[in-house]
């Protein structure tokens, strides 16, 4: 398996499967530690799920309201649609973020009016 690795929207990424002989599908685990909220984002021309393992917290996708999500709930975020994840909990918020098709950093663009710090 690949080493964890931080990832500018705000989370740890261990890469599962991203593969450019697989360009179908690319899974990852993503970890959010306690009181930490990603960066507004979009993926252009990639679906991506999310499939909650562990802890719990709020996901908003584009304008709806945010949902409260935990262990075994999962989340479908259509291409282009700005996205973030909030650990609202005491132990890290872990899950799957499964993309179709597979990730490439290209596709990913932060759409966050707030300054990165």
């Amino acid at each position: 398996m690949a080493d964890e690795y931080y990832f500018e929207e705000g989370c740890y990424i261990t890469e599962l499967h991203n593969r450019a002989d697989d360009p179908a599908v690319s899974v990852a685990r993503a970890r959010v530690p306690p009181g930490v909220t990603t960066r507004w984002h979009t993926l252009g021309g990639i679906t991506e799920r999310y499939v909650i393992e562990a802890g719990h917290g709020e996901v908003s996708v584009g304008d709806a309201p945010a949902r409260v999500v935990s262990a075994g709930d999962q989340v479908v975020i259509a291409p282009g649609v700005r996205q973030r994840i909030c650990n609202r909990g005491a132990t890290d918020l872990v899950f799957l973020a499964i993309c179709t098709p597979r990730f490439v950093p290209e596709a990913y663009a932060d759409v966050d009016p707030a300054p990165r710090v």
